[in-house]
């Protein structure tokens, strides 16, 4: 009986890279994606092999948008690891021109159609919306790994309609939880660099997911990580607490079996959760 499994290799401002694949019932990876490349493909190439995983257990990579956190190593992934990059039209066009990925990028780049996409045949599809930052062009994405659903949004500066309507159907969900409103506030970050923070365009404060949390949170969910957290505006406890709060009250008519909820770490690796 096949698994779903994901890892996230770092998390936040410092860079993103996540991976996420379908395992066999002899624990063997038979397709897998990466999301993002804010992680070298040195690194990335370590911490696989502490998972007995190596390159050839991703087909190729899926990115969100075009800050330096997200696509830090796309260059290097495109020269060395040559490995389809999956983008809608749109970001493919900013990635053409971003000094980052240079003229690596060309040979790798696979953009997605509106609707769903079988990026892995017979195995992986994947979906796009856009959501607001202050990007290029900003997305999420919903997966499909045989039967099981998996959302992922990061770097959403305000929920929007359609991010809400694949998490209601997904078995895992990936949500940004970056900052707490009174931390960011009362930090060390310039007033404008706050209100760049929460204007809508920037991120997702902890009561913002907590409330997509209420809104999206149904019986078949097993699973929510939070991603991106701030350094300075934020911490693991809070943004835990914050979420949790909301999820014991959505399900609370459920003699309290709420999904599982967990921060992702920042600067280090994971676990590789078993979803």
């Amino acid at each position: 009986m096949s698994s779903i499994k994901f890892k996230s290799f770092t998390s936040g401002s410092c860079g993103n890279c996540y991976f996420l694949g379908i395992f066999n019932e002899i624990d063997a990876c038979e397709a897998g994606v990466l999301i993002d490349a804010g992680f070298s493909p040195r690194r990335l190439k370590k911490e696989l092999a502490n998972e007995g995983l190596c390159f050839d257990d991703f087909a190729g990579l899926l990115i969100t948008h075009d800050h330096n956190d997200h696509i830090r190593s796309l260059g290097s992934y495109c020269k060395h690891v040559r490995k389809p990059v999956w983008t809608p039209p749109e970001l493919a066009k900013a990635l053409t021109r971003h000094f980052i990925t240079g003229e690596f990028y060309g040979p790798c780049r696979a953009p997605l159609q509106p609707g769903w996409n079988e990026i892995v045949p017979g195995r992986i599809r994947a979906q796009y919306f856009e959501v607001p930052h202050d990007a290029s062009f900003t997305y999420g994405y919903a997966l499909m790994l045989d039967d099981y659903k998996f959302v992922i949004m990061t770097d959403i500066g305000r929920m929007v309609p359609q991010a809400l309507a694949f998490a209601r159907q997904a078995d895992t969900v990936v949500i940004e939880s970056n900052y707490d409103l009174e931390m960011l506030r009362n930090g060390p970050y310039p007033k404008d660099l706050q209100d760049r923070i929460c204007g809508g365009h920037g991120h997702l404060s902890n009561v913002e997911c907590a409330e997509a949390l209420r809104d999206f949170a149904h019986p078949g969910l097993r699973n929510i990580f939070l991603c991106h957290l701030s350094e300075h505006n934020n911490t693991p406890d809070l943004a835990y607490r914050t979420n949790l709060e909301v999820l014991q009250e959505r399900f609370a008519d459920m003699d309290g079996r709420i999904p599982r909820l967990c921060p992702l770490p920042r600067m280090t690796p994971s676990p590789l959760f078993t979803l």
